[in-house]
Formats: structure tokens, C-alpha cells, sequence
């Protein structure tokens, strides 16, 4: 067994190929105001963080009317991580989120290197985009 400062080898084969990329998605009680959603969020993070989870983005989507009634509930606040971490992490995470009550729906899926790329295009062409777009303030003649 062979140690290095970045990763453990074991045999030439690394272990951190074994940590793949997801997105999980999940839907907080509306009912909560500001402070407790962010309290679901963050330990939602503490979840993936503390079983070896690399928390790539957190995005939150806000409150948005639900497409059918879930446990009488109408709106639900949605959240979305993109992450990095070990294939037990997931089980991990399922656990959390059917633990926790202010949590009424939940969505984990990894993302396939077809995904990622596409993803990769898509930020390029945005940031493009972006910088090819006069900005604020900017006078267009």
C-alpha cells in the first residue's frame, strides 16, 4: 500500500475514483419560515460533508407551488446540491432525508460523464454569452 498526499493508492488502483459526482434535489415544508429551511439545508451539507462528501454547489430554487397535494401540502421550498463523494454516502443520505420530517420529497441520481459534459458545454456557452453581452451600465452605441 503506497500513501501520497493527495489520495490513498491501494494496488495502483485509487480510491478516488471511486467517489462519483450527484445531484440530489429535495423539497422542504414551506410551512417553516427562512431560518429553519436553512437549518434543514445545512444539515442536509453536514450529512454529505461528514461521510466524505465534496459539496460542489448548493442552489436554492425558493418556494414553488407543488404539482399535487404531498402529506396536504401545497408549496414546497426546493433545494439542490451538486456533490462528490463515495457510493455509501447515498444510503447515508436516503436516511437523512426519510428521517427528517420537514423533508416531503427527495431526489439523488449520479450523473454519468455524458451529464457532465453536457454540463461542461453548457457553462462554457454561458459564459460566453455572458462575456460577449454588454454589461450594466455599459453604453451601446
Amino acid at each position: 500500500m503506497r500513501w501520497d498526499h493527495h489520495h490513498m493508492s491501494i494496488g495502483g488502483t485509487s480510491l478516488e475514483k471511486e467517489h462519483k459526482i450527484y445531484e440530489t434535489t429535495f423539497i422542504v415544508n414551506a410551512a417553516l419560515d427562512d431560518a429553519q429551511i436553512d437549518a434543514v439545508i445545512e444539515k442536509v451539507k453536514d450529512v454529505i460533508v461528514k461521510n466524505g462528501g465534496d459539496v460542489r454547489s448548493l442552489e436554492k430554487w425558493g418556494r414553488k407551488r407543488l404539482a399535487y397535494t404531498v402529506d396536504k401540502k401545497n408549496n414546497g421550498f426546493y433545494s439542490f446540491f451538486e456533490f462528490k463523494g463515495p457510493g455509501d454516502l447515498i444510503a447515508k443520505l436516503d436516511r437523512h432525508y426519510q428521517l427528517d420530517e420537514q423533508i416531503i420529497r427527495y431526489l439523488t441520481i449520479q450523473l454519468d460523464k455524458k451529464a457532465l459534459k453536457a454540463k461542461e458545454v453548457a457553462a462554457a456557452a454561458l459564459l460566453k454569452a455572458q462575456a460577449a453581452a454588454p454589461g450594466v451600465g455599459d453604453v451601446v452605441v
